[in-house]
């Protein structure tokens, strides 16, 4: 097994502003609480020590206990559930939709990232507890997201009709689903296996939260990682303040419209604030909570209150109160000893739009680090790439890049113009003197005439580049299948691909790879040869 690194910002796969946060630069600093370097988390410890009440957790640790009746959890996370009772004990938290069968790659990536930075963290401060979270987001309602997978180039589907949150979704049609996919699988020990998973998962349980809950647990259990499902009443009533603000005050409005108004106009908004932040939800039914003509409507619905009736309805009721993408990153940091937040860089960029609503509210704003990113090649993959002399960087090129560097390099004939170009450039210079000193007026002629030649040149290097890629197209096709087997639609694997592709051919021994080469702090995409 061979591991290597790729910075992030040669990659070409990661916005500016994700550059400039590993980076560190200056202007980004306003928008976090801390970069996560391992010294900072002593700071982190003792801000969210000082904040989170012993209340708090003994309403976490019951709600957890009770969710986990439901599965079959391990040893150590019933233990790591007990020890978040303790106030010595903090939570590495991630989320993400409950897509099917985990949907893309990175759903592995996140939590890996958040077991080996609490493994991590326990070594530097061993007098504390840190828990690997697992957050899913059960209040979801964006069906079409998270309805499907790709298996080996395939997209495998589940339709069915939607309404409210997923979590309670019930799991009508995955029969169909699994029919489909097992006659994909093939027969091995290890198709057995991953057949027998996904039967376990949606066939024996009611709901998409109930059997992500399970699939999630089948997965890493032995590593200790606790999930949770935040839709829940008793969690909900530690978040009551915090509605209740939103709805009078607008809270979080106010201060995500000031913050994206300072960003840096370079780096764009993620997300826009609405100026109430929450949606009603009951069975089938997720739709936007608005104030409007003095009274407080759920859209779409006959739905209506007045202001002390809502605020009654919320005590009430406080798990119809459902937070949007503004308010979640709140809610989670308010129900949770949380001191870091592994999320993506789209997530980490929303994010960024938070500082301020959190320092408006006193709740500490958690460490944002950048979950781990890799690129998984088999063994035979890894020798083809080798043979053709295919570094790691060219496979990050997009295609027409890949393809023209590689037809140079393995040319015989250097069908580069760059000096040609510059060498034209630098005879026009002299011409461009003449005309100053002769006649003004054909400064135009020449430019035109230095345009037409340039012109000229790249149409003749790229029809000798065409004529070589002619002549070599049996290499260069093979180099080209290989990227695209890495890079399917010229994207990131880990964005497309599905696990199973990949326990398929490793089995049980895939996770275990992926927890001892996964570095979270390093802050460098990953490329292993399993």
């Amino acid at each position: 097994m061979q591991r290597k690194h790729v910075p992030f910002h040669k990659t070409g796969y990661f916005s500016s502003l994700i550059c400039d946060y590993l980076d560190e630069k200056d202007e980004l600093k306003p928008f976090y609480n801390r970069f996560p370097h391992l010294k900072n988390f002593d700071a982190q410890i003792k801000e969210k020590e000082a904040s989170f009440s012993l209340d708090s957790r003994k309403v976490l640790t019951a709600t957890l206990k009770v969710q986990y009746q439901k599965i079959e959890s391990s040893s150590l996370t019933k233990e790591n559930i007990e020890l978040i009772s303790s106030e010595k004990t903090f939570t590495i938290t991630t989320g993400h939709q409950l897509n099917l069968f985990t949907g893309p790659l990175y759903f592995l990536y996140k939590i890996v990232s958040a077991i080996n930075l609490s493994k991590e963290l326990k070594l530097e401060y061993p007098e504390y507890n840190f828990v690997p979270v697992y957050w899913m987001a059960t209040e979801d309602h964006d069906f079409e997201e998270i309805n499907f997978f790709n298996f080996k180039g395939k997209k495998v589907q589940w339709n069915r009709k939607s309404g409210g949150a997923v979590g309670e979704l019930a799991n009508e049609g995955l029969n169909d689903v699994f029919e489909v996919f097992a006659n994909e699988l093939g027969e091995s020990q290890n198709a057995k296996e991953l057949k027998q998973l996904f039967k376990n998962t949606y066939l024996n349980h009611d709901n998409l939260a109930d059997a992500t809950r399970y699939l999630a647990n089948e997965i890493f259990k032995e590593f200790g990682l606790v999930i949770i499902d935040a839709n829940d009443v008793s969690l909900k009533k530690l978040f009551v303040p915090f509605i209740e603000k939103e709805l009078f005050n607008q809270a979080s409005f106010k201060a995500v419209s000031n913050t994206n108004i300072s960003l840096p106009n370079d780096y764009g908004i993620q997300v826009n604030p609405r100026e109430i932040n929450l949606f009603y939800l009951t069975k089938n039914l997720r739709e936007r909570i608005v104030f409007e003509d003095d009274v407080y409507k759920v859209l779409n619905t006959n739905i209506v209150w007045s202001k002390s009736e809502i605020l009654k309805h919320l005590d009430e009721v406080p798990e119809r109160f459902s937070p949007n993408v503004i308010m979640r990153p709140l809610y989670q940091e308010v129900i949770l000893p949380n001191l870091c937040y592994i999320g993506g860089g789209g997530e980490l960029a929303y994010w960024f739009q938070l500082k301020e609503l959190f320092t408006q509210v006193e709740i500490p704003f958690p460490m944002l680090l950048l979950r781990n990113s890799v690129l998984i090649k088999t063994k035979s993959q890894a020798k083809k790439l080798e043979r053709l002399n295919v570094s790691n960087e060219d496979l990050f090129l997009n295609k027409h890049a890949f393809i023209n560097k590689k037809v140079r390099e393995i040319s015989n004939i250097d069908i580069n113009f760059s000096k040609q170009k510059d060498y034209l450039r630098q005879q026009f210079k002299s011409l461009y003197t003449l005309a100053e000193e002769t006649d003004k007026t054909f400064l135009g002629a020449v430019k035109a005439q230095e345009v037409k030649q340039l012109k000229g040149l790249d149409k003749l290097e790229k029809r000798l580049l065409k004529a070589q890629k002619k002549s070599l197209s049996d290499q260069i096709s093979r180099m080209t299948e290989l990227q695209n087997q890495l890079f399917p639609n010229q994207s990131l694997q880990e964005r497309n691909a599905n696990f199973s592709e990949f326990y398929l051919e490793y089995g049980e021994q895939l996770i275990p790879k992926l927890i001892e080469n996964l570095k979270p702090l390093k802050g460098e995409f990953l490329i292993l040869n399993l």
